[in-house]
């Protein structure tokens, strides 16, 4: 805890956010020196997008205000010329206090600041109404779009109340995905064992050169062993790859660590995907990170979802290595390629496998947008 608070420089609290389940928690916490209220978003007047000193300087603020949108949507995946998983998300704010060089929020979000947001209870409203026609069916809930589900979970206290909710979905699956080892502050929490605990996996080499203030692979894998302890399902998600020198080796030493610390049946899903990003990005890359980085020298061409991607081969022939890997040491690992073009998919079609058929099934993107409730963006 004391970490996190040392890592915010300032606290701005929406004037309209008062009272709120989540500015308790804050206040409670943070130093009141750190915290300010305010009328409107910090940095407001601010046009264009941000520099690489602005954008480094957004993940040391955090802005809590009213959502007014709506909080439930289709995960991006689901755009044309990608293969998606029926996935959902739940997006509770925007930015994260993490610095991965080839984050995708660099474009997605020009935000000067972090951003949670105070009204969640609206969040819990739209699932419940959602539930009044849905409830019996199978849905997957991601918390982990625009922001680290756990990073700063220790302050905010969110996935204690989202954990506790879905226990009135038994029927859903919610995911809580991070880059940090932050568990046991809901660990205790009753839970309906369909709150999955995932983990964005790189090998220690990656996450040192490119994953910056992020934990380490021992600490992730060490946190998904106390969540097993505990009852709750676990993840992995080794994406992105990213190619190097030594890409071969480490990815080898990652999977075989996955092995010999995880049986297939412990881990209900596992995703490769590798490295992308929006054009437009790469200049904000360079300019923040150098041409040292992995990902900045990267060879990149043009997909046909219009980001930047490595070629179909080497894709194809990094997938193949991975999951081959995995295979080796147990045929049971349930492994599916994410926001992946169709003809990188090494293990044939999702729709004809009988382990993943149901994270593909259309049918449930057509029932969710019949129920009405709200739409689907």
């Amino acid at each position: 805890m004391k970490s996190l608070i040392q890592k915010i420089d300032r606290l701005y609290i929406d004037e309209q956010s008062r009272n709120s389940k989540l500015v308790d928690r804050l206040t409670a916490a943070m130093p009141q020196e750190k915290i300010e209220w305010v009328k409107e978003k910090p940095f407001a007047r601010s046009r264009g997008e941000l520099s690489a000193g602005e954008f480094d300087r957004s993940k040391r603020h955090l802005f809590i205000t009213k959502f007014a949108g709506e909080f439930f949507k289709r995960c991006p995946g689901s755009k044309p010329g990608l293969l998606c998983c029926n996935y959902f998300v739940l997006n509770w704010g925007q930015q994260c206090d993490m610095n991965c060089s080839y984050c995708y929020l660099q474009s997605f979000i020009n935000s000067p600041v972090m951003t949670l947001y105070s009204n969640l209870d609206q969040a819990f409203e739209e699932l419940r109404a959602l539930a009044k026609t849905m409830g019996k069916q199978k849905l997957r809930v991601g918390t982990g779009e625009t922001v680290d589900s756990l990073s700063l979970d220790p302050l905010t206290g969110f996935a204690h109340d989202i954990i506790e909710l879905f226990r009135e979905f038994p029927n859903w699956t919610v995911e809580l995905k991070t880059k940090s080892s932050y568990v046991d502050q809901f660990l205790d929490v009753d839970h309906a064992g369909n709150a999955v605990v995932s983990w964005s996996l790189n090998p220690q080499p990656v996450i040192d050169s490119e994953e910056h203030g992020t934990a380490s692979l021992d600490e992730r894998l060490s946190a998904a062993e106390r969540c097993l302890a505990r009852g709750f399902p676990v993840g992995f998600h080794l994406d992105p790859v990213i190619w190097h020198p030594d890409w071969e080796k480490n990815y080898d030493t990652l999977v075989d660590e996955i092995c010999r610390r995880f049986k297939p049946s412990q881990i209900p899903f596992m995703s490769i995907g590798a490295l992308r990003f929006q054009p437009e990005q790469r200049h904000l890359m360079r300019e923040r990170f150098g041409m040292k980085s992995m990902v900045t020298s990267a060879e990149m061409s043009p997909s046909s979802d219009g980001k930047l991607r490595y070629p179909v081969k080497l894709r194809t022939q990094m997938f193949e290595r991975i999951r081959g890997r995995f295979m080796a040491n147990d045929p049971a690992w349930k492994i599916f390629l994410c926001m992946e073009t169709p003809e990188t998919w090494v293990a044939g079609s999702p729709f004809k496998n009988g382990e993943l058929h149901d994270l593909f099934d259309p049918k449930i993107v057509h029932d969710v947008a019949k129920a009405q409730v709200f739409h689907l963006q």
